[in-house]
């Protein structure tokens, strides 16, 4: 590139990357386990032709809670671990809850 060029009038090349290699879809799996095997080390990303479009509504209103510090802190640990957001910790907590208590 020469100087005083704007980067904006630089050509761009496409790069081409080889397709990866990967596992084909099982059929169906034999238990829960046996998919979330499959899961933790494939990428859902490289399945994209069997993707699904889906119409659906979620009516989420925020709500409030008091949480004692020590509590909210090992939650986050623990949320972060799970590598999800502590709001979803704790409704998914919430609904377990709930069902068993019904």
């Amino acid at each position: 590139m020469q100087l005083g060029k704007s980067a904006n009038t630089m050509t761009k090349k496409t790069i081409s990357q080889p397709k990866k290699r990967r596992d084909p879809l099982p059929e169906q799996f034999a238990s829960l386990e046996e998919a979330a095997e499959f899961w933790d080390t494939h990428d859902s990303g490289d399945y994209d032709e069997y993707f699904v479009s889906v119409d659906c509504k979620v009516e989420l209103k925020k709500r409030s809670l008091q949480i004692d510090g020590v509590l909210y802190e090992k939650l986050q640990s623990l949320a972060r671990k799970k590598r999800i957001p502590p709001d979803t910790l704790v409704n998914r907590w919430i609904r377990e809850k709930l069902r068993s208590a019904a």
